[in-house]
């Protein structure tokens, strides 16, 4: 779908484009300006059947990073399964979450033993406060997504009423730090 026609192609920086192998860069070349289905579709399509499970779908959606899958019926296709089609059927099946923590300090405690247990959670590097069942996340990440996974651990508590982000993205090569929205929150950092 990134088309030059459409203006979607993939725009990279120069710096990072120095990174990427030309092999890499070429592929995309072709993708974005190919004229023949040859060149602009994947050689290897994934499929499942209708018989096939959903967390089997969920694996290979992950493991090949894919958005959509088509399912077969022998060799005709009778339909696709698509992420927002898992996410509806995984929001008909969660259960209403009940508070169970009645106290800040409990709800703090969850969500520092909840980072403890993750490899990807920098824990030494984030602090949790909690006022009013609202957690505030502060401290440096070295990757973006580790913001986004130390909310969502956060939001998991139970009795967790919102979570607001102060984490810093410290880039490991340039050392740049990257700041989530603070000047909206209005927050400052917890004081010892």
């Amino acid at each position: 779908m990134r088309r030059i026609e459409t203006g979607t192609e993939r725009k990279r920086p120069r710096w990072l484009e120095f990174l990427c192998s030309s092999g890499r860069l070429a592929g995309e070349y072709v993708h974005a300006r190919g004229r023949k289905v040859a060149e602009v579709m994947t050689p290897h399509v994934a499929a499942v059947t209708e018989g096939t499970s959903l967390e089997q779908i969920v694996h290979l959606m992950e493991s090949r990073r894919i958005k959509r899958v088509p399912v077969l019926r022998g060799n005709e296709v009778i339909g696709i399964v698509s992420r927002a089609n898992l996410l509806r059927a995984l929001a008909a099946l969660a259960p209403v979450a009940t508070p169970a923590a009645d106290s800040d300090r409990a709800i703090r405690d969850q969500v520092l033993a909840e980072l403890d247990k993750e490899a990807w959670a920098p824990r030494h590097c984030i602090d949790v406060a909690v006022r009013d069942g609202v957690v505030d996340l502060w401290g440096v990440v070295l990757a973006p997504k580790q913001r986004e996974a130390a909310a969502v651990a956060a939001e998991n508590v139970p009795g967790v009423k919102s979570v607001r982000s102060h984490l810093a993205w410290v880039e490991p090569m340039s050392a740049m730090v990257f700041f989530e929205n603070e000047e909206k929150s209005g927050a400052t950092p917890p004081v010892d």
